[in-house]
């Protein structure tokens, strides 16, 4: 099957939502503190202020979005009564359902990877729609490489990660074996991954790479 459309890694809601709408509702989703519009525009960083005011005014005309004075300021809200709020948190939560979503794939295996995680600009969350999702994965001790079954797996994964999210899964695939080497020459992907990695399955990857890990 083939996908025509890749998600927006730093604003994945934006593939429902594309406006600045979207980013207001991501923002005010993500909190029950009341927020001025100042405040909103700069945790959606994008749009200009006034362009935010005005989302944010024809939300509150749509009832989504609650407005309340507090002195010379106006402070906002998601109307979590409406009907459409669980749609929007819903939106604000898609990074984590894409990464819950992986973390019940990678839990089915039949061969159970001794470390699997999602890195990079997804896991920051500062990727575009021309970002790929990229995956780390160790291989158990005693699983070949060109195991069958253990390569369906890792097949089936960037397969489903594509149809989840309409963009392609880098999957970085080390053997057991080569942990000690990886975490006495320290590449770059092991600072990478031990700064921002969201593990899968196994133990967290800066307890992975720690110099006097087993």
């Amino acid at each position: 099957m083939r996908y025509g459309a890749h998600i927006d890694l730093s604003r994945p809601y934006s593939a429902v939502s594309p406006g600045l709408a979207g980013d207001v509702l991501a923002v005010l989703a993500g909190t029950t503190r009341p927020l001025t519009g100042r405040e909103v525009a700069r945790l959606a960083r994008r749009g200009s202020p006034r362009g935010v005011l005005t989302a944010l005014d024809r939300l509150v005309e749509q009832g989504l979005v609650a407005r309340a004075e507090a002195g010379r300021a106006m402070l906002y809200t998601l109307n979590r009564d409406h009907v459409a709020a669980p749609a929007a948190v819903a939106l604000a939560q898609l990074r984590s359902e894409v990464v819950e979503r992986a973390r019940r794939e990678v839990a089915a295996w039949q061969i159970a990877a001794q470390h699997a995680s999602v890195f990079g600009s997804f896991a920051r969350g500062d990727g575009d729609v021309g970002s790929d999702i990229d995956l780390f994965v160790v291989r158990p001790a005693g699983v070949s490489a060109d195991d069958a079954d253990w390569r369906e797996q890792l097949d089936r994964l960037a397969e489903r990660v594509r149809a989840w999210t309409g963009n392609h899964a880098s999957i970085a695939e080390v053997a057991s074996d080569d942990l000690a080497r990886l975490r006495e020459d320290r590449p770059l992907i092991v600072d990478e991954l031990s700064a921002d990695a969201i593990a899968l399955a196994g133990p967290e990857a800066l307890q992975l790479f720690e110099r006097d890990a087993r």
